[in-house]
């Protein structure tokens, strides 16, 4: 069974969502061929109070689209040389996404995106097969046991943020 997950799906809580996507498959066309890799592990970013979150201080042209409806791809450049993923989350005008950290035989944002060739040509655009960027449901089921919740990585400037379990990783894949 495979199902493109809707924005329907990505129009809950970022947490909810960031936890449930464990397990889901990432698919990634290009030149007419599709790779689809088990998600493995997230982040989430959750609103204006989030001090890690881009949108921390207001709208700016960087993270406008976190502000967009569910479903729209947020893509950014860091440190000079990596690409992240994330999905925006929540209602329109309230700036939440996950990051999508890991899949499965890739450990690290810059890596996933680097291997499923994901870049800013794709920032702003709605997942979904025109687009060649989707996220699946498989009828895989990975128990809550399984995933571990853990403080996001990398954000130390987040003050007590920095120590909010809004990290989901699947036991044994990272």
């Amino acid at each position: 069974m495979k199902k493109i997950l809707l924005s329907s799906f990505f129009n809950r809580k970022t947490l909810l969502v960031a936890e449930e996507l464990i397990g889901k498959f990432l698919v990634r066309r290009v030149r007419g061929k599709e790779k689809a890799l088990m998600i493995c592990e997230t982040e989430a970013y959750d609103g204006f109070k989030d001090k890690a979150s881009h949108a921390h201080r207001g709208k700016t042209t960087r993270n406008e689209i976190m502000f967009r409806e569910a479903g729209h791809i947020y893509v950014y450049f860091t440190y000079g040389m990596h690409y992240m993923l994330n999905i925006v989350t929540g209602n329109k005008d309230y700036p939440a996404a996950v990051l999508l950290r890991a899949v499965e035989g890739v450990s690290g944002p810059g890596r996933l995106t680097k291997k499923l060739r994901i870049d800013k040509k794709l920032n702003g655009k709605f997942l979904g097969r025109k687009t060649g960027l989707w996220i699946e449901d498989r009828g895989v089921t990975i128990q809550k046991k399984l995933i571990r919740r853990t403080p996001r990585i990398g954000i130390r400037y987040a003050e007590e943020w920095a120590k909010k379990p809004y990290r989901f990783v699947m036991k044994g894949k990272n």
